[in-house]
């Protein structure tokens, strides 16, 4: 029997994953926990892809160790969100783009789907030339023609979404720890002073003072907590058939799964900027924010090879793991905001189309000098999205009148509305900057 607040078979988040994965009643909670482990990870790519490298090098590389404290908050919101996100799905049926084209009018539904594509395109960019540098340096595939051949990476997604969603979720989860067994060698590598590292957890006043900073502290923030992330996972936890008497624990789960994905994703992205840190902040090289340059210093700073060669793979991973994300919220978004369902090949080009143009003129005309600058870019564009994603999650996950016995408890609440409040501030004083000149 159908639970009142369900959705019709018709108009369910990703058709083709809804429901596809059964929890095992019967079972221990462990198992059940268990089953329930796979779509934190498929959020979790957003939060490590390769506009975080771009931000964490600068930033590394610049100011040291100072802004490990804005990925440790950045981490923190981002778990908060997320649990909350996966909460609103569970406890409703429907993912965030469908409640706000049943809750707002349809300008305001209108202009948040703008927003979000603007977000799923920035982020679609920052992949595309994060994946076409690591073909370069790998292969050495010209970096212009690397950006067009990541277009085939529509292929993959579609195999990997015709085998099943556990299975996406397994290949998801084993390039994650591959990714980070590549970051583990090279900190060790690094010799990074652990003491500073530690001390960079803990906030500077600097951050909010100095200009510089504070743009890489945004990129930092909207390269972590990312506008699509919130809508995939509304809909990606319903691909599990949970009992209405059991959404409850369902949550739990979900939100456990969330947060241990984020902090494996808050340890990559620690461990890029304290390589950066490490090797070209202390080595007097403060400017090294492309990856490409990165790239080549690494193994002369670090006495090995092996530290570059690793840092390529890693990189070359997290690509292709996040165009996984960026397909599926991409498809969410298309589909809950306008009811528009567009067969996944032609959604994925479009996307991919979207981002290629902008991607390829840099190239063109300012080749390897100008990709750092449109990565960071990306990044804050994300930023600057994000409250119109934050500030919807929050009126659904505090509304009773959705989620019934299931609304978020008050200092969740708090603390999102604080989240929301602190990402609006932030955005403000930048936009303040900008326009100062």
């Amino acid at each position: 029997m159908l639970n009142p607040q369900d959705p019709a078979p018709e108009a369910v988040s990703l058709p083709e994953m809804h429901g596809s994965v059964r929890m095992p009643r019967a079972a221990g909670q462990w198992r059940r926990m268990l089953a329930f482990v796979g779509p934190g990870y498929l959020v979790a790519v957003g939060y490590m892809d390769p506009g975080n490298w771009a931000t964490a090098l600068a930033g590394g590389s610049a100011f040291g160790y100072t802004l490990l404290s804005v990925a440790l908050l950045s981490s923190l919101m981002a778990m908060l969100l997320q649990g909350l996100s996966a909460r609103v799905g569970l406890a409703t049926g429907r993912d965030l783009a469908q409640l706000c084209r049943e809750r707002f009018p349809r300008p305001v539904n209108l202009a948040l789907w703008f927003l979000a594509e603007i977000a799923i395109c920035a982020t679609d960019l920052a992949e595309l030339i994060g994946t076409a540098i690591a073909l370069e340096l790998l292969f050495g595939i010209p970096l212009l023609l690397g950006v067009v051949l990541t277009a085939a990476d529509a292929l993959l997604v579609l195999w990997l979404q015709h085998k099943g969603v556990r299975w996406l979720e397994a290949l998801v989860a084993g390039l994650i720890f591959a990714v980070f067994g590549c970051f583990a060698v090279q900190l060790l590598m690094a010799q990074p002073v652990w003491s500073e590292v530690l001390a960079g957890y803990f906030p500077s006043r600097e951050i909010l003072t100095n200009d510089a900073m504070l743009y890489i502290a945004i990129g930092i923030l909207g390269a972590t907590v990312m506008p699509h992330n919130l809508y995939l996972h509304t809909a990606v936890v319903q691909s599990r058939q949970v009992a209405p008497e059991a959404r409850r624990e369902a949550i739990r789960f979900a939100s456990i799964d969330s947060s241990v994905a984020l902090t494996l994703a808050l340890l990559v992205n620690s461990a890029i900027l304290i390589t950066a840190a490490a090797v070209f902040h202390a080595g007097g090289r403060t400017e090294v924010a492309e990856i490409q340059e990165a790239y080549v210093l690494l193994a002369p700073m670090v006495g090995s090879g092996m530290a570059a060669t690793l840092f390529a793979v890693a990189l070359l991973l997290c690509g292709l793991n996040a165009t996984v994300t960026a397909t599926l919220a991409g498809q969410v978004v298309m589909e809950g905001f306008l009811g528009v369902r567009l067969p996944p090949p032609i959604r994925r080009l479009v996307t991919r189309g979207v981002a290629i143009a902008p991607a390829v003129l840099v190239t063109w005309q300012m080749g390897e000098s100008g990709t750092a600058q449109l990565l960071i870019l990306s990044q804050v564009v994300l930023s600057l999205q994000l409250p119109f994603a934050v500030v919807p999650l929050m009126l659904f996950a505090g509304s009773k009148a959705r989620l019934g016995a299931l609304v978020a408890p008050r200092w969740q609440l708090v603390l999102g509305w604080a989240a929301a409040a602190l990402i609006i501030a932030l955005n403000v004083k930048l936009l303040a900057g900008i326009i100062g000149g």
